[in-house]
Order: structure tokens, then sequence, then C-alpha cells
């Protein structure tokens, strides 16, 4: 009984002498608060906002939205040549540009039906003279899909801005009207036409804007905003041409230009003879 008594003794006394220290008031403090702010920070994370406040699964991140997204992508597309591989194709025939110099102005003219007819677009074929993939120049909707004897078969699509690339002498065409194509989407293959005979297989490719030809040479790897913008240019310079540079480009016919005569005038009056006047005057002498 006295070895127990003095065990718990010692022990009291180990237990009071380890409470008078000055540091240990302090870290069963420090102590406390941690594991306090530890449950609270635990007890804010398991509460789930959402539960809260009774969101709809449209509004959460990585739930399923029905709502389609808006293709922007097609506004900032660069034009890119309508040919799968650009490596393995060349340019047949160039646009026909005012500009240019006489001698390729001359080789841009298609002769058919005993005529020279300006070329409007650009002819690619390929360098072993054999079909290949025609490709769409960018993204948009396929307005026009044509069975054309002359000019061989037509793809239109149709791009925003009223820009339109079209396609001709083509072959096996894997689109329709209606269709809405990404650029880079094969279209077809090339083929041949009774228009451009000597440029054998090949693809015509052009580019319209407001129903008038443009050089796609000008545009090729530039933003379609480019082509938008000068076709406002020129549309504005159309609009500001003086009277006289109007009469130039679309000069009247003569009937047009002559000014209609007054009636009544001196000029519609028949004048008396030299004969008729002397007469009068010997009446009036005798």
């Amino acid at each position: 009984m006295r070895e127990e008594e003095n065990k718990r003794s010692s022990q009291g006394s180990s237990v009071k002498r380890f409470f008078k220290k000055r540091w240990v008031f302090p870290a069963i403090y420090i102590a406390s608060a941690a594991i306090i702010l530890t449950a609270v920070l635990w007890f804010q994370g398991s509460d789930n906002a959402t539960d809260k406040f009774d969101y709809e699964s449209s509004d959460l991140t990585g739930k399923k939205n029905d709502t389609p997204a808006l293709e922007v992508n097609s506004a900032l597309e660069n034009l890119k040549m309508p040919v799968k591989n650009p490596m393995d194709t060349t340019v047949k025939m160039e646009f026909y540009d005012f500009n240019a110099s006489e001698e390729k102005q001359e080789a841009a003219l298609v002769f058919y039906n005993n005529t020279y007819v300006p070329h409007t677009g650009i002819d690619f074929t390929s360098k072993d003279g054999e079909t290949f993939e025609v490709v769409s120049a960018l993204s948009g909707t396929v307005s026009r899909v044509e069975e054309d004897a002359t000019l061989g078969n037509v793809i239109e699509i149709q791009h925003d801005k009223d820009i339109v690339t079209q396609y001709q002498s083509v072959k096996d065409v894997k689109v329709k009207v209606g269709d809405k194509v990404k650029q880079g989407q094969v279209l077809a293959m090339a083929g041949q036409s009774l228009f451009d005979e000597e440029s054998g297989t090949h693809v015509h490719f052009e580019i319209r804007k407001d129903g008038v030809a443009v050089n796609p040479t000008s545009y090729f790897n530039k933003p379609v905003s480019e082509l938008q913008e000068e076709a406002q240019a020129d549309q504005n310079a159309e609009d500001t041409k003086s009277p006289k540079q109007q009469m130039i480009e679309d000069p009247a016919t003569d009937e047009e230009k002559a000014p209609a005569k007054e009636e009544g005038t001196p000029s519609d009056e028949k004048t008396p003879s030299e004969d008729e006047s002397s007469e009068s005057t010997n009446k009036t002498n005798s």
C-alpha cells in the first residue's frame, strides 16, 4: 500500500511540476486554436454552395448544355488554296487583272467559241496531270451544286458579307446544297470543262464579292476581313466618282447627249429665200 501511495504522490508531483513550466499553457492555447480553426475550415469546405442555391444543371461547368455554340472561327480564318496538297499542284492560268502588264493579260485570256474571254479565276492543275482532291478554301454553307457541260460541275459556297467561293470543272461531288462545310473539307475531285479544255484536268477557283470576281491571289493566306474591307472601299470609291468619270466609263449615246430642241425656236422656222424677199420688195415699189 505504501508503494502505491508513493507512486501516486510522485506522479502528482511530476504533473504539478509540468504545469508550473511557463511554456505549457501558451502551447495548450495555440494547439486548441489550431484544432478549432481546422474544424471550421473543414466544415465550410464540405458545405456545397450549389446545394444551397439549387442551381440548374445548365448553369454548372461540366454539365450538359444543349444550346448550340455560335460559329465565330469562320470570321477569323485565312483564305487557303482550294487544293488538298498545294505542293503537288501548280497554277495553269491566272486571274485577268486589268492593272497587269499586257503579257500577263494575254496569258489570262480564254479562247472559247471563237472569242477571247477574260479569265475570272485561277486554274490549278496537278504536276503529274492526274486528278486531285478539291477542298473548301473557307468555312461556309453550300449554296449551289450544278452540272454544267460547259464549265464542268459547279459548286458555290456562301460566306459572310456576301462573299462567295466558286469551284468549277470538278467531278465526284461530295456535298449538296445546304451543307455546312469547314475549311479544308474535301468537296470534289478535279475534272475537265469545255470552256477551258487547254487546262486539262484542273479546278477553276473564283472569289466573288457582291457578284464581282476578285483576284484570289491577292488574298491567299490573309484574313477574310481584308477582302471585306477592300470591297467596301471599292464600293465607296464607286459611289464618289465624279460625273466626268461616270461619263467616261458609261458614255451616253448621241441621242442622250444631244440637247432636245424646243418647239417654236427660230431654228425651226423657215427663213425666206433671197428670191422671195426681192419679189416682195419689187411689189412694194410698184
